[in-house]
Formats: C-alpha cells, sequence, structure tokens
C-alpha cells in the first residue's frame, strides 16, 4: 500500500515540525544513523519526511515507512537539538497516521496481536503469574514484571523475587497484561491501549496495592508517564533500583571493575540516574567506572522503538558498539531486561568480552 495518507495526529506538532532547522547536530548522537548513514534515518530527516507526509508531498512508499521505524526513541537527539524539537512525540505521532492509513511493518503486526489475543508480545499462553509460579493474593507493594522478564529473562524476574524475600517485603504478583508499550511505540489506536491501561490499574487496585515495583525501564515509564494521561493511577510507580537505593543493604563483598549502562526509558525518558549507580557503588570491593558516555549522554543499547524486531542486524549493530564500550570492564550492569538482550544479543557480534547482567542480578546474591 503507498500513497498519500491523512496525517491528523502529525497536524497536531505542525510547530514542531517547522521549528526544526535542520541543523544536524542529531547526526552527532543518533545510534540508527550512524548505522545506516543516510540523513532520512536521523531526526532531522524524520522531520522532512513527517512534514511531507503532512502536507501530502510525500508518499507513504516503503522507504518512508522504514526510515521512520529505524527509530529506536532514546531521546538523545531531544537532549542534543538546539531548537527543543520533541523528536520522539513527532515521529510516533507519523507512526500512528501510518498505522491508521494500514502502513504497519509484518513483525510489527505480528507483536501487536500477540499483545490483544494473549497479553503479551511473545505469544505466551501462561499468565505472567502461572509462568513464575506466584499465587494470587493481595497486598500493599505490587512487582510489575513485564513480558521480558517473565517470559525471556526469568532469571531477573526471579532475582527480584528473592530480593523481596529476602528484605521482608510482602508482595503481590497479579496477571499483568503487557503494559502496552509496544502498542504506543509503534503507533497503534489509543482505544486498545487505553484499555489495556485499564485493565492493569484495575488489577492492582483489586489487590489494595499501594506501591509498584517494576524491573522493566520501558514498563516502568509507562505507568509513571504515560498511564495518566489515560487513566487514574492511584498507586506510587517506582523502578526497582530506585527501591534498592532507599534500602539499608546489607551486601557482600565483591571484586572487579563494574560499568554502568543507562536504559533510555529509565534515563533520559524518566529521568532516573542515580539510583542504580548508588546500588552498585555500596557493593564492597568492586571499582565503578563510567563509560565515556554515561547519564544522560549514554548510548541507546538499539533495541527499543520496534527497531530490534523490525531491523534486527540494525539493532544488533547498535548494541555490539554499545558493549564495546564497555570492554574495559569485568561487568556491564544495566537496569532493563529488554536492554539486557539486546546488549548481549550485540555482543555476538561485538569485540568485549564484558558479562552483560541486571542490576538484580548482581545484587541478588550479594544480599
Amino acid at each position: 500500500m503507498s500513497g498519500h495518507i491523512e496525517a491528523k495526529n502529525l497536524s497536531a506538532v505542525r510547530k514542531e515540525l517547522m521549528t526544526c532547522t535542520y541543523c544536524g547536530f542529531c547526526k552527532s548522537v543518533c545510534p540508527a544513523f550512524e548505522g545506516v548513514t543516510w540523513d532520512p534515518s536521523v531526526a532531522r530527516g524524520r522531520m522532512v519526511l513527517s512534514y511531507g507526509l503532512l502536507q501530502k508531498e510525500l508518499p507513504a512508499d516503503q522507504s518512508v515507512v522504514d526510515y521512520l521505524y529505524q527509530c529506536t526513541t532514546c531521546k538523545d537527539c531531544e537532549r542534543r537539538c538546539p531548537s527543543k524539537v520533541q523528536v520522539v512525540d513527532v515521529v510516533e505521532r507519523a507512526r500512528k497516521d501510518l498505522v491508521a492509513s494500514g502502513h504497519i511493518l509484518p513483525k510489527h503486526r505480528t507483536l501487536i496481536d500477540n499483545v490483544l489475543q494473549h497479553g503479551n508480545p511473545y505469544g505466551e499462553r501462561k499468565s505472567v503469574r502461572e509462568a513464575l509460579g506466584q499465587e494470587d493474593k493481595g497486598a500493599e507493594v505490587g512487582y510489575f514484571v513485564g513480558c521480558t522478564a517473565a517470559y525471556r529473562n526469568p532469571s531477573i524476574a526471579k532475582a527480584t523475587l528473592s530480593i523481596l524475600d529476602k528484605l521482608g517485603v510482602d508482595y503481590a504478583v497479579v496477571d499483568e497484561s503487557c503494559c502496552a508499550s509496544v502498542l504506543q511505540r509503534v503507533g497503534w489506536n489509543e482505544d486498545d491501549v487505553k484499555e489495556i491501561m485499564e485493565k492493569n490499574v484495575a488489577a492492582m487496585k483489586d489487590r489494595g496495592v499501594k506501591e509498584v515495583l517494576f524491573s522493566c525501564a520501558g514498563c516502568y515509564r509507562m505507568f509513571k508517564e504515560e498511564y495518566p494521561r489515560f487513566v487514574d493511577v492511584p498507586f506510587k510507580a517506582r523502578h526497582i533500583s530506585e527501591f534498592l537505593a532507599e534500602r539499608d543493604l546489607k551486601l557482600a563483598k565483591a571484586e572487579g571493575t563494574i560499568t554502568y549502562h543507562d536504559p533510555c526509558h529509565l534515563g533520559r525518558h524518566s529521568h532516573v540516574y542515580d539510583a542504580p549507580r548508588q546500588v552498585i557503588k555500596r557493593i564492597p570491593g568492586i571499582k565503578f567506572q563510567e563509560m565515556p558516555r554515561s547519564g544522560e549522554t549514554s548510548r541507546c543499547c538499539g533495541g527499543g522503538g520496534g527497531v530490534r524486531s523490525a531491523f534486527p542486524e540494525l539493532s544488533s549493530n547498535i548494541a555490539a558498539k554499545r558493549v564495546d564500550e564497555a570492554a574495559f570492564a569485568d561487568m556491564l550492569v544495566t537496569a532493563c531486561p529488554f536492554c539486557v538482550n539486546n546488549l548481549r544479543n550485540g555482543q555476538e557480534n561485538g569485540r568485549s568480552k564484558t558479562k552483560v547482567m541486571d542490576l538484580v542480578e548482581l545484587v541478588e546474591p550479594l544480599l
């Protein structure tokens, strides 16, 4: 399907599109551009494409669709942009218009169908609670496991559960559905997104949850930043790193050099930088050393925005370059199961032999 589209969502950000000066500062930080090397694959190029769709000066052919979906939504271009253009908002609005016009990548269509039919993008039939062998109960602290930790990285979920047990926390694992980040990132309709949000919030409310902990940076960002735009969220959302940073942890001694990778959804999107570092630095005997690009300048792992599913080679190459930056360390620690997976995937194509692990996998055996 090709031709011009009705860009109703893009019409709301016409000012953003007109604000971009096409200076090219975004080219120095865009992980996708580094891999693709064509201007349509960087923020200023995507502004041109989006404006062309809005003005009906460009047809939504396959090249336009691909370039708009090669954005990892890492938000580093927004940090670098002297005009403060809200690039991610523009890109995701363009995607909504593309999907509404019938343009959706096959890989993304499969993920969406799985979420709508099975409650997770992987098509797993067991609920999260069943997959982890947890009873259905109420508690003031809820643990929102997330699809990736539940179905693809169960070691992260189990480490989190073990930490909560060791700390004597009374918690509940509910039959959650996908947080809907997948749907939002690829531009799916807001009615389905809101329905999922309402279902997840109701599951927490029904069990008396007042605080929800998250392993996944993407899930956390959804509840902290996106859910309140659509539904009432009557509980506090906290990433597990924030929860641990506030605890008086008695950690055993360890050795080696550790560095930390900031997940984009936890860092630039949600502004949580200090908590994971505070936890790591409490481990006796370790040496903590930052990568050259860290904190708000941290490099994306390449897995977000639907890039990993639709453009696996591009995603893996971005991840390989990120892991190579940590070659000096014994361990590369992050705080998101999706980042863990993609960094490990990229490691196969990189030079670094650094061990990649999640923060809770580091902490649990030392607690």
